[in-house]
């Protein structure tokens, strides 16, 4: 079995002494499996130091679980065999706002040798911002968190028969309303200061479009931070949520019908400290290896898709005309646009990066950031440039006119974008065989749960998964 080095043994100690003068009792360990959803073990906080030497085990048939546990298989994952190890990263050890007594840290996982499991989704994003900056490469990244909040039902937790009731919405204002912030003040400065307690900064939280719905936004950092970052905001605004008798819906599809949950990925891309995003006399101020990278991104969104739209849910929210970019497009300053660039104040350096908005929050954040690495360092390999920009609606313009200006639509489905992956050698090879078909049987797996399923049914069944 694989060990720690000892100086990880002494840090650990050294945090669970920490962790006892604050009161904490027990560590949550996380991971993210290929349906998006957060797994987790718990071992009591005076084991973190043994934790942290011999990892914790687990069984590596996760990997094939689905949304709603049921277990798949692929060619090298499933069924009972095998043992892995959880290693926390002491890094990222944290301790939870809104949970007294409790700590949390994300996991990488080694099998009993303590050789990386191929299959772990955050040491395959770590690969990837590794291969970045070996090609001089480094990048920022963040994610924008969306979810809708309703009254948790009285004396008994959500369950999946509830999922053709109403919702009830504890605010009644409009879409961005300052109504909604007034009417929830107490809930909404609690997840800020509890986001801002943990040490994630956040750099705006107010009402969406959607009734109960509302976004925080928070700093970017690394790639690997960033996909952190968006678990524990995730699980800390559930964890507010339930202290306030609420309870929180991630899903891309909340109420069939309605606008749902987004989780745009922001990105902004740097070379030796120095934004390519702002160089002077330059298309749109991007650098060549930007318009490169970023061309890359957009040549791989259908595929992209399966990774960053993961569930047949996705696919009820990706609607024309309603700022989801469901056609493979890009424009500057456009949010019907798949790839939307962002220009930013003149007077910030660092204020121009680039969105994807297709993505939610059903995807694995870590197989997010790492395949979006994997397309852009592709699209600088092969020297890609990115086609005129698209302005306005294209769901608006006429099939022959978005056809004469290479515009075309998304995949509609989850089965076609699970497809164009399988399709996909560049991704193929950034995933490596285990985990590309590992997302793959769990893809397949959630298509068919759902293939005879009506928009009412999807969205019942996965409300209250994410």
């Amino acid at each position: 079995m694989g060990t720690r080095p000892a100086q990880a043994r002494a840090q650990a100690r050294q945090m669970a002494a920490r962790l006892d003068a604050e009161g904490v009792r027990n560590v949550a360990l996380t991971w993210v499996d290929n349906a998006g959803i957060a797994r987790v073990k718990t071992i009591p906080a005076h084991r973190l130091a043994h934790a942290a030497e011999l990892g914790v085990g687990m069984s590596p048939v996760f990997d094939v679980f689905t949304s709603d546990d049921a277990i798949t298989e692929s060619e090298h994952l499933g069924g009972p065999d095998g043992d892995l190890r959880l290693f926390p990263d002491l890094d990222r050890l944290t301790t939870l706002a809104a949970q007294p007594g409790w700590a949390w840290a994300p996991v990488d996982r080694y099998d009993q040798l303590g050789r990386p499991h191929p299959a772990c989704q955050r040491q395959f994003a770590r690969r990837m911002a590794d291969r970045a900056a070996a090609a001089g490469l480094s990048l920022r990244m963040g994610f924008e968190t969306e979810w809708v909040v309703s009254r948790a039902p009285a004396g008994r937790a959500p369950a999946a028969a509830e999922g053709d009731e109403p919702l009830d919405y504890p605010c009644a204002g409009p879409a961005y309303g300052m109504t909604r912030v007034v009417e929830l003040s107490d809930y909404l400065r609690d997840v800020t200061e509890a986001l801002t307690v943990q040490g994630v900064e956040v750099l705006q939280l107010h009402p969406e479009y959607a009734p109960g719905q509302f976004e925080v936004t928070c700093a970017a950092a690394d790639p690997v931070r960033a996909a952190d970052d968006l678990l524990l905001v995730r699980e800390t605004v559930r964890a507010v949520s339930a202290r306030h008798a609420l309870r929180a819906s991630f899903a891309p599809s909340v109420v069939a019908g309605q606008v749902g949950n987004g989780c745009h990925l922001h990105l902004s891309l740097y070379r030796d400290g120095a934004s390519l995003h702002r160089t002077p006399d330059s298309p749109w101020g991007l650098a060549p290896d930007a318009v490169a990278f970023l061309g890359g991104v957009l040549a791989a969104l259908p595929a992209l898709l399966a990774i960053g739209c993961p569930s047949p849910a996705s696919y009820l929210r990706l609607q024309p005309s309603h700022w989801a970019g469901v056609y493979q497009c890009w424009g500057v300053e456009n949010r019907e646009a798949a790839l939307r660039l962002i220009t930013g104040a003149p007077d910030d350096p660092d204020g121009g990066h680039a969105e994807i908005k297709t993505f939610d929050a059903a995807a694995n954040a870590y197989l997010a950031v790492g395949t979006v690495i994997a397309a852009g360092l592709h699209g600088i390999e092969s020297g890609m440039q990115l086609p005129a920009p698209t302005a306005g609606d294209p769901g608006t313009l006429g099939v022959r006119e978005r056809a004469r200006r290479g515009i075309v639509r998304l995949p509609v489905t989850l089965t076609e974008a699970t497809d164009q992956l399988a399709k996909s050698a560049p991704l193929a090879e950034a995933l490596g065989e285990v985990l590309y078909g590992g997302v793959l049987a769990v893809r397949r797996a959630e298509a068919a749960r759902f293939a005879a399923s009506d928009a009412a049914e999807i969205t019942a069944a996965t409300r209250w998964r994410y």
